[in-house]
């Protein structure tokens, strides 16, 4: 062989030397000829020819071109060419998507039925004590060397499961927020009867060994978690963790909503009753998602829209806009009369000229108003607007610790099937706003309708594979008390959830399918991105540098030759079908551009085997909830079928 490797090389050179020497010498008897005459154009063909013919028996003797052949003659009977069906491919695709996400769905199904089982039979008891695995106490122990309470030895063993992280497959842990009390006694009865939970947990996890963490965020503010793992403040020694800020708490609990944010700015509001009030006015932006819409309008005696260029209008909660709200809130000043009438009567105008162009939620509307107090109850301007319908719910945030206008305040909220909360401090501030998040969420449990719903993409800190942090998203589903005297109240107990890693979709695609230039994504009901070869969430200097607004890019940031939307309006839109168009793909490091004519098959999945449309029960319009809506593929028109691409 070394010799065969060592005549191959030799013959190459020579065969290299020659190509030169041809060049060379074709350029210098060129100069000459002019005087002496040039190299006939037969003689160079001729050249040309010797060379090619050598290249071509080099290749073919030392890359077993011709001992391929003889194989593939050989199983030639055996073997047939099929023609892949691009439309019928991605319809498979939806359908193993479908098939996954009815597996992940059927895992909470069970959690829920056992956590309502489990809260029907316990009777809550104020003197309860009852120790538990504190996620942040576990294997610490206090100066004299003893277990620290709600603590104690808690086993912990590395998982590769869990990327080599020590945990617990027997058990679950408890992560109570830092700025509530671990022994308050509706923390400790809904540990103790949520501890039904971990037979469930252990089920499931054998039934399907690609589920990640489970995990039942309470409504309370406890937050079980299996397996089990220990929990580790930061430099400061807290854990801001609460399990009912995350969006997947959020759009399981509640249906999409339309939400305009009052907040007063007359001269009372001055100094730390302005700073309370920015702050509620920030978290209660961050319980919004990007299925709902909102605007924030300051007032005194006039309206002051905090971003002027939507005057009149609601925009998405997405990732961008909540951030870019917060940064004007510094610019609020207290000053002038407050005058509430004004205030509440462009609200109402507002929801109502959005809801009349059909964009929106177009389902739940609420007026959150932040005030230091009110000097009248303003009914003539409810029953312009909203009685008796009583469609949009009013919710007062009373700011300070005089209630001299509380009264006035409680009326509206009950009056406008609202809810009213007195907000002193800072420290008060998040455990207050949530309240409204129970009100909301009351039609779904009255009618108990458990709606599966699906986070967009996120990065998973905890766990890495060989290229960093992967992404993740959450199936979740909500939990309601089935107890006869509280069903007519509608008391949400919680919600269960799973998440679920991206590169689990991912083994769902046939790349094998696709061809060497062929690729398939799926997007949610927003347009953003779950899955595509070129959603880059991390720097590449830093893996563990996180993008802005990851989570949210737009499908048309990525497919830039979609330049009229017209792919991702007709995935948005659930529609099924065919069409082609021209996709620059890069090749060699992006070195090189190829320009391909693309057939792109998109078709819309139900991931329930049950009616997708169940989002919201205000008898208005029902808007699917569930991001995961269309996949896609794109294949070059010359591969397999494309004879019904247009």
């Amino acid at each position: 062989m070394p010799g065969d490797l060592n005549s191959m090389c030799s013959r190459v050179w020579s065969v290299c030397l020659l190509l030169v020497w041809i060049c060379l010498g074709t350029r210098v008897v060129g100069v000459v000829g002019s005087h002496q005459g040039s190299i006939p154009l037969s003689v160079v063909k001729l050249w040309a020819s010797a060379f090619g013919g050598e290249i071509k028996s080099i290749s073919a003797k030392y890359s077993g071109s011709q001992l391929l052949q003889k194989k593939y003659k050989e199983f030639e009977r055996a073997v047939r060419v099929e023609e892949i069906d691009g439309l019928r491919l991605v319809k498979k695709l939806a359908e193993n998507m479908e098939e996954m996400f009815h597996k992940k769905s059927e895992a909470m199904k069970r959690l829920v039925e056992a956590a309502e089982e489990a809260h029907l039979q316990h009777e809550d008891d104020p003197d309860l004590q009852y120790e538990y695995f504190n996620a942040v106490l576990i294997n610490e122990v206090d100066e004299e060397g003893n277990s620290m309470e709600l603590g104690g030895d808690f086993l912990l063993q590395p998982n590769d499961h869990f990327n080599n992280l020590s945990v617990n497959l027997s058990l679950s842990v408890v992560q109570v927020p830092t700025n509530m009390y671990n022994k308050d006694s509706a923390i400790v009865n809904g540990v103790y009867w949520s501890e039904a939970l971990n037979k469930v947990f252990v089920d499931n996890f054998e039934r399907d060994p690609s589920l990640i963490w489970q995990y039942f965020g309470s409504a309370k503010g406890f937050f079980r978690q299996y397996p089990g793992i220990k929990w580790r403040p930061d430099e400061h020694g807290v854990i801001a963790f609460d399990c009912r800020n995350r969006k997947w708490y959020i759009q399981a609990a509640t249906s999409p909503k339309d939400v305009v944010i009052l907040v007063d700015v007359s001269g009372s509001m001055k100094g730390l009753r302005l700073t309370i009030a920015r702050q509620t006015v920030s978290s209660i932006l961050d319980t919004l998602g990007d299925d709902d819409f909102f605007n924030v309008i300051a007032y005194n005696d006039e309206v002051h829209y905090v971003e002027p260029c939507l005057n009149g209008t609601l925009v998405q909660a997405d990732v961008t806009n909540k951030d870019h709200f917060r940064m004007n809130l510094d610019k609020l000043l207290a000053k002038g009369i407050g005058m509430l009438d004004v205030g509440l009567t462009e609200a109402f105008e507002v929801l109502n000229d959005f809801n009349q162009t059909g964009r929106g939620s177009v389902c739940s509307q609420a007026i959150m108003l932040v005030t230091d107090g009110a000097v009248d109850t303003y009914d003539s301007v409810f029953a312009k607007y909203n009685w008796p319908d009583r469609k949009v719910r009013i919710f007062p945030y009373l700011i300070g610790r005089e209630s001299a206008f509380a009264d006035n305040l409680k009326w509206m909220a009950c009056a406008n099937k609202g809810y009213f909360t007195q907000i002193s401090t800072l420290a008060d501030v998040q455990e207050n706003v949530m309240e409204y998040l129970h009100v909301l969420s009351r039609p779904k449990v009255i009618a108990q309708e458990h709606d599966t719903v699906w986070t967009e993409a996120y990065i998973d800190s905890t766990l890495e594979d060989g290229q960093g942090p992967i992404l993740m998203t959450t199936v979740a589903m909500p939990v309601f008390s089935t107890k006869n005297e509280t069903r007519n109240r509608g008391i949400l107990l919680g919600v269960v959830g799973t998440d679920v890693p991206v590169s689990e979709l991912l083994k769902t695609i046939p790349k094998y399918k696709l061809g060497i230039h062929g690729y398939a994504f799926a997007i949610t009901n927003n347009g953003y991105i779950l899955t595509h070869p070129d959603l880059r969430p991390l720097y590449e200097e830093s893996k563990k540098r996180r993008k802005p607004n990851y989570s949210s890019v737009d499908l048309s940031e990525v497919e830039w030759e979609d330049k009229d939307d017209i792919l991702r309006n007709a995935m948005v839109n659930r529609k099924t079908g065919t069409f082609s168009m021209e996709v620059k793909k890069t090749v060699d490091k992006g070195v090189s551009v190829y320009v391909l004519t693309y057939c792109a098959y998109h078709f819309t999945y139900r991931w329930s085997r049950e009616s997708n449309q169940q989002p919201c029960r205000c008898k208005l319009h029902a808007l699917p909830t569930e991001p995961f809506r269309t996949t896609n593929i794109l294949m070059p028109v010359i591969y397999g079928n494309n004879s019904t691409c247009s």
